[in-house]
C-alpha cells in the first residue's frame, strides 16, 4: 500500500487502485487569519491538541502557505472583523479553493464579543460561508473571540473604549472540536 496524496493506492491482483474513503489524514494544517492574535492562540490550541493525539499539526498563518499538497487535511480559521472573516483567510480559500475541496477540511471563525458562541451554534458570517461552498468544508464552527487592550484598528479602539472587550473564548469547547476531527482522521486513517 503506498500513499499518494490523500488517498491510499492498494494493490489488488496486479492491477492497483485508489479508493478515497480509504484517506490516510496525518499531517494537518491549521491555517489562520488573525488581526490581533486571539485566532492564532486558537489554531496552536487545536494544533496541540492534534499532535496529542498523534498526528502531525501545523499552525501557520494562512498567508505565508503556498503550498497545501504535503497536508493531508486542513483547519482554517478566520478572525471576525465588521461581519467579514479575515481576509488572508478568504484570500486561502480562493487560492487553494481546488485542493483544498480534494482533502478533509473544516472551518472556524473567532470574534463574537460575547458569550453567543458559548451558548449555541452560530452559522458563518457569508464571506466563511461561502468559503466553505466552495472548498466543500465538512463543517464551520464559531467561537467567541478576544478584544483586549492594545488592539490594533480604530474600530478595535472603539469597541474597547465602549467596555465591550474581553475574552470570550471557550478553550475547552476548542480542544473538544479538535480531539473530534483528530478522532475522525484518525478513524480515517485505519
Amino acid at each position: 500500500m503506498e500513499s499518494a496524496g490523500p488517498f491510499v493506492t492498494v494493490a489488488v491482483g496486479r492491477g492497483k487502485y485508489r479508493r478515497w474513503w480509504e484517506t490516510v489524514s496525518r499531517k494537518v494544517l491549521i491555517a489562520y487569519g488573525t488581526k490581533n492574535g486571539s485566532t492564532a492562540e486558537i489554531a496552536q490550541v487545536i494544533a496541540s491538541v492534534m499532535r496529542d493525539r498523534g498526528l502531525e499539526a501545523d499552525a501557520r498563518a494562512a498567508a505565508e502557505v503556498e503550498d497545501v499538497a504535503p497536508y493531508d487535511a486542513v483547519v482554517l480559521g478566520g478572525a471576525l472583523y465588521m461581519g467579514r472573516w479575515h481576509k488572508d483567510a478568504r484570500r486561502f480559500a480562493r487560492q487553494h479553493r481546488h485542493i483544498l475541496a480534494e482533502r478533509p477540511l473544516w472551518l472556524f471563525s473567532s470574534g463574537p464579543l460575547d458569550p453567543s458562541a458559548s451558548e449555541r451554534d452560530l452559522p458563518p458570517v457569508p464571506s466563511a460561508g461561502r468559503a466553505a461552498r466552495r472548498t466543500r468544508a465538512r463543517e464551520h464552527v464559531t467561537f467567541g473571540g478576544r478584544l483586549e487592550a492594545g488592539a490594533k484598528g480604530r474600530v478595535a479602539r472603539m469597541i474597547l473604549e465602549e467596555g465591550r472587550g474581553g475574552d470570550y473564548r471557550d478553550m475547552n469547547k476548542i480542544a473538544e472540536w479538535a480531539a473530534g476531527i483528530a478522532n475522525e482522521l484518525s478513524v480515517g486513517a485505519q
